[in-house]
C-alpha cells in the first residue's frame, strides 16, 4: 500500500485518484474557500476535512495526492503585477512533458494537459488568460522554479491542524523568472470584450454575509 503521509482516514478516496485527470476532477468538486473568517492556508488534511479550498490549498492537496501515487509533490508560483492576484498550481510530468492541476473559481487558469516541454512553456499557456476583468489588462509577470514539498516534511505539513503559512512564504522568497521585457510590457494589447465576458464566468457564487 502506498504511503499516505498521515491521510490514512482518506485512503479510499486518495487511492482512487490515481491519475492527474481524476485529481483535477476531485479538486474541482471541492467547494471554494472564500476565507470569510480571515486568511487561511489549510493543510491537505484540513482541506479534506472541510471539503473546500482556494488555489494554494488545492495545489497542496493535489501535490500530496500525486505524491501518494509516486510522483514528486511540486508547486509552481505564478506571479501577477500589483493589481492582480498570484496563482499556484501543482505540477506533474507524463512522457517527459509537464502539466498542471489548478483550483480556481474562474473559467480560466485551470488544468493544463501534460503537453508542455518545459516549465516556461507551461507558464506561457496561462499568459493570455491572466487579465483583469475590469479592463482586460494582462497581468502575469513571472514564475518560480518548481518547489518540491518534500523540503517541508519535518513540519508535518500534510496533516497539520494549523495553517501552513510557511509554504506560501517560501514561494515568495525564492527565485522567480520574468516573462516579459520592458518593451514587450509596453506593447501589450488588452483582452477583447468577449474574452472578458468569458473570464467573468465563475464556478461558485460567493456567499453573502447575513445581517
Amino acid at each position: 500500500m502506498q504511503d499516505l503521509f498521515g491521510l490514512e482516514k482518506y485512503a479510499e478516496t486518495i487511492l482512487a485518484l490515481n491519475t492527474p485527470r481524476k485529481i483535477q476532477d476531485f479538486v474541482n468538486e471541492l467547494g471554494m474557500n472564500f476565507e470569510k473568517e480571515g486568511d487561511t492556508c489549510f493543510s491537505p488534511a484540513t482541506v479534506l476535512e472541510k471539503g473546500e479550498a482556494h488555489c494554494m490549498e488545492g495545489a497542496l492537496l493535489a501535490a500530496t495526492i500525486l505524491r501518494c501515487h509516486g510522483q514528486e509533490p511540486l508547486l509552481l508560483d505564478l506571479v501577477a503585477n500589483d493589481k492582480d492576484f498570484d496563482h499556484v498550481v501543482a505540477l506533474f510530468k507524463k512522457d517527459d512533458c509537464w502539466g498542471a492541476i489548478s483550483k480556481t473559481n474562474h473559467a480560466v487558469l485551470r488544468y493544463r494537459e501534460p503537453v508542455y516541454k518545459n516549465i516556461r512553456e507551461l507558464v506561457m499557456s496561462y499568459f493570455h488568460e491572466y487579465f483583469l476583468n475590469e479592463n482586460g489588462f494582462k497581468t502575469l509577470r513571472a514564475y518560480s522554479k518548481p518547489v518540491n514539498l518534500k523540503r517541508f516534511d519535518k513540519t508535518n505539513w500534510v496533516s497539520s491542524k494549523e495553517d501552513v503559512w510557511f509554504i506560501p512564504e517560501h514561494l515568495t522568497q525564492i527565485k522567480h523568472y520574468d516573462i516579459l521585457s520592458k518593451k514587450q510590457l509596453m506593447s501589450l494589447r488588452k483582452a477583447d470584450e468577449v474574452e472578458i465576458k468569458a473570464g467573468s464566468i465563475i464556478e461558485f457564487e460567493e456567499p453573502t454575509l447575513k445581517k
